[in-house]
């Protein structure tokens, strides 16, 4: 496969994978302000710092409010991480690589990209944001439903799941950064029901709840961040991810789990190995801040690798005569 195909699909699948989880992150966002009800400003501002988009944000806009916040994450064409950004730039992509994609893709990523445009002067989009980032995400799953069932999974679909599951696993580990930001501005609510019942709201922005209560039942903070960062089954947690995406990387390169061959093999192979042998507990002493900080700079590691090693064009040797 040439490496301008593969980074194109490798990339549309990130940007589509991005897109849906901006709007979880203002999901989850609504959701807390509604079960706060006080300090609202507060609430929203620590949303552009967890997406990173803070020095951006306030370039153009004075306050942080929800209107604003939700603007500048999901319309704003400025805004290279925004949603409608992060659908250009996918469905640029899917158009360069038609010959690998299916045509029921392309026609899906083109209605995912037009209802988010055709919301972008729908007063009710900001006003009433429920139902349209409901909407988002369910087009996200249809998407990634499509892609499952109509692309031949060699390697081109190889490339575009690496990308998926790497994106998946940053965002989840910011949904949780979410509630660090967001939540607890008093160290007594720890432990009241208010608490408890803002990390039921978080699993639910993941679409985790239902999973998590059959496997821990009662909600604790600890059983939370346990179930999205290691649990192996679950499809959004970081630990599935890594684990899915590594045996993509090696279906890609034909290596062996154990083993590496390549500084993309490498880095994933030493994170899921990381993964697979941590407890909960190590997590919660260091700090679940500190811990997914560290994460997403291994990730970015990574993304960083997979790029060097395969889509980067290598400079033609210069001689000298």
């Amino acid at each position: 496969m040439l490496s301008r195909v593969a980074d194109s699909i490798f990339w549309m699948s990130r940007y589509t994978e991005r897109a849906e989880n901006v709007a979880r992150f203002i999901d989850v966002t609504l959701n807390l302000t509604i079960d706060m009800g006080t300090d609202k400003l507060f609430q929203w501002e620590p949303l552009i710092f967890t997406t990173g988009d803070h020095e951006a944000f306030f370039e153009r806009y004075r306050v942080a409010n929800q209107e604003n916040v939700i603007r500048f994450l999901t319309f704003d064409e400025e805004n290279p991480n925004s949603i409608i950004s992060c659908l250009q730039m996918a469905r640029e992509n899917a158009r360069t690589t038609r010959e690998m994609i299916s045509s029921q893709m392309w026609e899906e990523l083109n209605k995912f990209y037009l209802l988010v445009r055709d919301a972008r002067n729908d007063s009710r989009a900001i006003a009433s944001p429920f139902e349209f980032f409901g909407k988002i995400k369910q087009a996200g799953y249809l998407l990634e439903g499509v892609t499952y069932g109509t692309m031949s999974h060699g390697e081109a679909w190889n490339f575009g799941r690496l990308g998926t599951l790497i994106e998946r696993a940053d965002k989840t580990s910011r949904i949780l950064d979410v509630k660090y930001y967001l939540l607890l501005p008093k160290v007594e609510d720890i432990g009241t029901p208010l608490d408890i019942g803002q990390w039921g709201t978080l699993l639910k922005s993941a679409s985790a709840l239902e999973m998590y209560r059959k496997q821990f039942g009662r909600l604790l903070p600890k059983h939370v961040a346990q179930f999205l960062l290691l649990d192996r089954n679950f499809p959004r947690a970081i630990r599935f991810c890594i684990n899915r995406a590594e045996q993509s990387l090696l279906n890609i390169t034909g290596g062996t789990t154990g083993n590496f061959n390549n500084p993309p093999e490498q880095l994933l192979g030493r994170l899921r190995s990381e993964l697979d042998y941590l407890h909960i507990d190590e997590v919660m002493d260091t700090g679940l801040h500190e811990f997914i900080d560290d994460l997403q700079g291994q990730l970015n590691d990574i993304g960083e690798a997979i790029s060097n090693s395969f889509f980067a064009v290598a400079a033609a040797p210069q001689f000298v005569a």
